[in-house]
């Protein structure tokens, strides 16, 4: 990215947002991190050192008023990385039925009201880009997280539906995660990770910087003719 562009990343106090909340910012954008976690945020603000580029909000995305109050803070927008979500074990009994409500709000309601509301900001710019968050799970199924599996299907349908909606002034996309190392799947690597790096034709986990920097791609002047899309940086899991 060569001009100054302001980003907005939800999600910024996890693995996958601190990593790209670090690349753009040594690139020169402004940054608005996002992440429902106070303390968090505040502690990767104190490992970047104070900026006047980096500005933090501490909003539940849940909240469609939250997410317009942290809108109207903004004067301008180019790009909106929505990282945060959840990832809870649960399946199909009737103990879980709060897990698939929160599971629901966080990472499908919240795409809605991100979109709804930001929309008119980032058709401002010369395209805006929406990038939402995908998983494996949509595509393979994961059966102990029904929830999660569901809810990462739904991201994939709003990324197309709101590709058409907004084109041409936004350009929205989706990034489709394998098993990368972070925080969020460390248990799943710690307990399954002989038959899953089994199902990973390149054989090892996947890094952060590989993450992000797809998404610093479609951030990016070189992506301006890609909307609709949903781009897996797996090593080739769902092709296995």
């Amino acid at each position: 990215m060569t001009d100054r562009k302001t980003i907005l990343i939800t999600g910024a106090a996890g693995g996958l947002g601190r990593e790209f909340a670090k690349l753009t910012l040594a690139d020169g954008a402004h940054l608005v991190l996002v992440d429902r976690d106070a303390a968090a945020l505040s502690r990767f603000e104190s490992e970047l050192g104070k900026d006047a580029a980096v500005q933090l909000a501490a909003v539940d995305l849940t909240s469609f008023d939250a997410c317009r109050h942290l809108m109207e803070r903004l004067e301008r927008l180019d790009a909106l990385v929505h990282l945060a979500g959840v990832y809870i074990d649960d399946d199909a009994s009737e103990e879980f039925k709060g897990v698939w409500d929160t599971t629901m709000a966080v990472n499908l309601t919240s795409v809605f009201n991100l979109a709804s509301v930001f929309a008119p900001l980032l058709s401002k710019a010369a395209p805006g880009r929406l990038i939402l968050t995908s998983s494996i799970a949509f595509r393979r199924g994961s059966p102990d997280h029904l929830a999660y599996s569901a809810s990462k299907g739904g991201v994939v349908g709003m990324t197309r539906a709101l590709a058409r909606r907004f084109a041409p002034h936004i350009l929205v996309n989706a990034v489709s995660p394998g098993i990368i190392q972070t925080q969020m799947t460390e248990d799943i690597r710690h307990t399954r990770a002989d038959r899953l790096l089994a199902e990973i034709p390149l054989k090892r986990w996947g890094q952060p910087p590989e993450v992000a920097g797809v998404l610093r791609f479609l951030c990016g002047d070189d992506s301006s003719y890609i909307t609709g899309q949903v781009i897996n940086v797996d090593g080739g899991m769902n092709n296995a």
